[in-house]
């Protein structure tokens, strides 16, 4: 499964980078593949997983926190295994190219 989530406090003004990387932090923690977006976050593993990974995230958040906005995207794909570069790797090919990063 893959998941793209973003993670942030709306009562703490326009600076949210201390914030996010927090969830980040826990992120890194969690050996789950990833990557960070300027958007938000990609996650491949297990339902239970990142589930369980998003509501550390958004305890962490909410320590210091009266409102936290989480957005989540999932692409449950039964029996896929690398999605997060395999997804990347067949845009790829079919372009002749390596996308830009």
């Amino acid at each position: 499964m893959l998941c793209e989530f973003s993670i942030f406090p709306v009562d703490r003004g326009i600076h949210l980078s201390e914030h996010v990387a927090r969830a980040v932090r826990l992120i890194e923690e969690s050996g789950l593949p990833h990557r960070v977006c300027p958007m938000g976050t990609v996650i491949e593993g297990s339902w239970e997983d990142i589930m369980a990974l998003i509501k550390k995230c958004h305890e962490a958040i909410a320590r210091d926190s009266d409102r936290v906005a989480v957005n989540i995207h999932i692409d449950d794909r039964k029996g896929a295994k690398d999605l997060l570069t395999g997804k990347i790797a067949s845009v790829e090919a079919k372009l002749g190219h390596e996308v830009r990063k």
